[in-house]
């Protein structure tokens, strides 16, 4: 296994002011910025030259003049020429502040990323994730002896430590995510132990649908409060949302009126429908306002206690909330309304009051699972059967390619890869971000985009790009993802993911040489890894049906790290319950090793060739990118330059993800 490669700062005070992902770009930054400063041909490093450097950082939202004149006034004695790191992590702190002074930054419970501008959590989620953490977990063999966890300590992220409680949250959230055989649950971890545990979260975390940027295992192993936090809160935001969708709950198709409207529904992201459906019920109560958003549209609670009168008139009590003057004294009554339903608590009457949008998402959330109020005699059943017909394997694929894509960090989280791409903004961005500079930006329309030929030319573009790249895109026009033809979007979609696998593998020159890889050239170091190790299952070919018992994927993943198989708990998958075992102990043990991927059990045992190249290519890129004895000896001097250049922050660019590991690919 690798290690991890940390920078230290002298200061513990300014060591704790950033992540390990932070430090590394802010150190990549800062050699750029001495290569500069020691060029010759630029003269002499000036604060105004320092000014323009650090314009790079995006976080920095200050104009050229504003970042020169605070140089001017808070550092006019500094020797430029002497700059030592440390003070630039300073200026750069300083100069962060001064940027949010100037407006504060709200923060979505999904999209957002897991660092906030100040390092500061929130008692009251703290709380309340607490509470939810102490009711889903309490009779996990494993955790109970921590269990139940204080919410007015800091005992939580002392406890997330080890990793354990993060991984069986993510399972609460998402059964089956993570096999429990690949957790290290012993009583005393060493650091080996606990980073593959952090390893395995992040990266199960990533195939659940979170968004992680400026996080890594080191973060967890800290246990930094804010990270953490964020981190359990993008996990217990996906398990309350679950069923808000018209896959598992058909009933909510009462809120629409006919099969356009179903389309639309269709397309709307979790929260939306959640407003949508509150909307609805708040109409049949008689309120004549809408709610926009889980923040100031409820803070006088006059919502809540007109939605809690419709789902369950028999747990009013007297005095109605709306009697009330105080919105405090009306949100506990509101509160105690929903103990008589039996809904858990997320928030309390102070957080109604101040309009905190995380837990008033929870909270609805919560009252939706609980009562939901919609008909059991649906209407439009046939045409939404015909929705969901497809069968398990493109809806499997679907899956797998839209965590993907939301993977590589664009702007907008994708909930529905058929209706959410096909104005093609969200592919452009994609394929940007998988051959940067590719796009010609000048010719795409940015959302909202009324005009539907608009949608045409962004979508014109991305076949475009995609003939350059040689995609198989045969009597394909930019129309046909418009219209939100499934297959020939999922056909694009595996090409570039595809593409991007292919490219990375190539961009490992020290072994591809700079040539083109093929799928021929990873089945072919699949088998001698196997073969090499002493084993001798083979693949034939990534559609080869011996692959579903799961047994040459093990051989693999024990030939490139021998300890990371627990061979006592694998069995001879002939059978369909002992392959599904096996396949999923695979992908926690990949995960594990440090390989972002997306697939599930089925899509071994049922031998998906797609996915079948897909894990191996991770398998593949994990293990050459290691960095070996004789690297280490080869290039003494540049391992940390090539840690620094590789590593990802949106401190440097708009273009972060998840940095969980220093050895991982996303696929």
């Amino acid at each position: 296994m690798a290690g991890f490669v940390g920078i230290v700062v002298s200061d513990p005070w300014l060591q704790n002011q950033f992540t390990q992902v932070e430090l590394r770009s802010l150190k990549s930054h800062f050699l750029s910025i001495q290569k500069s400063r020691s060029d010759p041909k630029n003269g002499d490093f000036t604060l105004k030259d320092l000014s323009l450097a650090m314009g790079n950082l995006k976080t920095l939202s200050l104009s050229e003049d504003e970042r020169t004149r605070f140089l001017e006034e808070n550092f006019s004695g500094l020797e430029i020429q002497q700059l030592e790191f440390e003070q630039f992590l300073r200026i750069y702190l300083k100069m962060q502040g001064k940027a949010g002074s100037k407006g504060s930054t709200t923060s979505a419970f999904l999209k957002a990323a897991t660092t906030t501008l100040l390092h500061t959590i929130s008692e009251s989620e703290k709380s309340a994730y607490v509470n939810h953490i102490n009711s889903y977990l309490a009779e996990d063999v494993f955790l109970r002896k921590y269990l139940p966890i204080d919410p007015l300590t800091y005992d939580l992220f002392e406890i997330s430590k080890d990793g354990v409680l993060l991984c069986k949250l993510i399972n609460v959230a998402v059964p089956g995510t993570i096999d429990e055989r690949a957790i290290n649950t012993k009583n005393l971890l060493n650091p080996w132990e606990k980073n593959e545990n952090h390893t395995l979260c992040l990266n199960s975390a990533k195939a659940i649908g979170c968004t992680l940027v400026n996080i890594g295992t080191l973060d967890l192993a800290e246990g930094r409060p804010h990270l953490v936090l964020g981190l359990i809160s993008q996990i217990i935001k996906i398990q309350l949302l679950a069923d808000v969708n018209l896959k598992k709950t058909p009933q909510l198709v009462e809120l629409v009126g006919n099969s356009q409207d179903i389309e639309e529904l269709m397309s709307l992201s979790p929260e939306k429908i959640l407003l949508r459906w509150m909307n609805f019920q708040l109409k049949k109560g008689g309120l004549a306002r809408q709610v926009t958003n889980f923040s100031s549209d409820i803070k006088d609670s006059e919502a809540y206690a007109c939605l809690l009168s419709v789902l369950a008139p028999e747990c009013r009590s007297k005095p109605h909330p709306m009697d009330v003057k105080d919105l405090l004294e009306r949100a506990r009554l509101v509160l105690e309304h929903a103990d008589r339903m039996g809904c858990k608590r997320y928030l309390s009457p102070k957080d109604i009051v101040d309009g905190s949008p995380n837990l008033n998402l929870a909270f609805v959330a919560h009252i939706f699972q609980k009562r939901n109020g919609l008909s059991t005699q649906m209407r439009q059943m046939s045409f939404l059967e015909s929705q969901f017909e497809d069968d398990a394997l493109v809806s499997r694929e679907e899956r797998a390619f839209r965590l993907w894509i939301n993977s590589l960090g664009i702007s907008t989280y994708i909930n529905n890869v058929f209706e959410d791409l096909r104005n093609g903004w969200l592919l452009l961005e994609a394929l940007e971000k998988v051959h940067p500079g590719i796009v010609n930006w000048r010719l795409a329309n940015k959302p909202p985009i009324k005009l539907p030929f608009r949608k045409v030319e962004n979508c014109n573009q991305v076949i475009k790009i995609g003939k350059e790249l040689k995609f198989s895109l045969v009597n394909v026009a930019g129309n046909d993802i418009v219209q939100g033809n499934k297959k020939l979007i999922l056909a694009f979609l595996w090409q570039l993911m595809r593409y991007n696998i292919l490219q990375l593998l190539k961009n490992l020159r020290f072994h591809s040489h700079g040539k083109e890889i093929t799928d021929a050239d990873i089945l072919s170091w699949a088998n001698s890894q196997v073969k090499s190790s002493g084993k001798f299952s083979r693949m034939e070919s990534f559609k080869d049906k011996s692959l579903s018992s799961g047994i040459f994927f093990l051989h693999l993943l024990s030939a490139v790290e021998p300890r990371v198989v627990n061979w006592s708990l694998i069995t001879q998958g002939e059978t369909e319950e002992e392959k599904k075992m096996n396949a999923s102990y695979i992908i926690s043990v990949a995960r594990k090793l440090g390989c972002s991927i997306f697939l599930l059990p089925e899509d071994i045992i049922e031998v998906n060739q797609k996915m079948m190249l897909t894990l191996t290519a991770s398998i593949m890129y994990w293990h050459l990118k290691r960095p070996t004895a004789s690297d280490t000896r080869s290039q003494p001097l540049d391992c940390e330059t090539a840690s620094l250049s590789e590593s990802t922050s949106n401190l440097t660019s708009d273009d972060s993800t998840s940095d969980s590991s220093a050895d991982e690919i996303t696929i």
